[in-house]
């Protein structure tokens, strides 16, 4: 059983989640001469949208010179579920409070964390494949050159410098997860104290039977 602590812990996790839903999941920004104040994009749980105004479009517009195709939410087909995902996610995280079983809390991290391995993979392949299937009737092509930006991390692109990290919402998710590590802590060390408790009294015994 879950202890009351470990309870609070997993639904304080499972409703922080709930901030997914209106903040942006990942943030990729791109410099370059000709834009020295940067433009960029912010991945949200359900769509996809410029830093600025204009952002998503000049991107398109750049993205079109160079044979990449146009990005928006309707092309890709995750954004679609992945609020229902999360939805799932809450209401497992707040049935396990409720019921207060470790075998449900471990599986709750189980597929919490396969769910965020699963969504950086999918990130990757999407974004490989967006850098890699070029127009070959392209206005600008530069032969053996692909666009794919980093997950994490710094990347040069031709005259861009492109620039991938994490956003709000996925400090969010991380700072959930430890929560939900935490109630796991907490309760298999009471668990431990409880067992440590009752284990007094046998030695005890043990001891008395033996004239210790």
């Amino acid at each position: 059983m879950l202890t009351r602590t470990s309870r609070l812990l997993v639904a304080a996790a499972s409703l922080l989640l709930l901030a997914l839903y209106v903040l942006p999941l990942w943030r990729i920004e791109l410099l370059a001469p000709q834009y020295p104040e940067g433009i960029g994009m912010r991945i949200r749980l359900a769509t996809v949208e410029g830093i600025k105004p204009q952002d998503l479009d000049n991107i398109n517009g750049l993205n079109h010179y160079i044979g990449m195709k146009e990005i928006h939410a309707e092309a890709i087909p995750e954004l679609g579920f992945m609020p229902w995902i999360v939805g799932g996610l809450v209401l497992f995280g707040l049935i396990t409070a409720a019921v207060a079983r470790r075998k449900l809390l471990f599986a709750w991290l189980g597929a919490f964390l396969a769910l965020g391995v699963a969504g950086l993979a999918d990130f990757y392949r999407w974004a490989y494949d967006y850098g890699h299937d070029l127009d070959p009737e392209a206005i600008i092509q530069v032969p053996g050159m692909s666009y794919t930006p980093p997950i994490i991390g710094t990347k040069q692109l031709l005259n861009f410098t492109a620039t991938s990290f994490p956003d709000s919402g996925a400090w969010i998710a991380v700072l959930a997860f430890a929560l939900g590590a935490a109630a796991l802590w907490t309760s298999r060390r009471a668990a431990t104290r409880v067992g440590a408790l009752h284990d007094v009294p046998a030695r005890a015994t043990v001891r008395a039977a033996v004239g210790i």
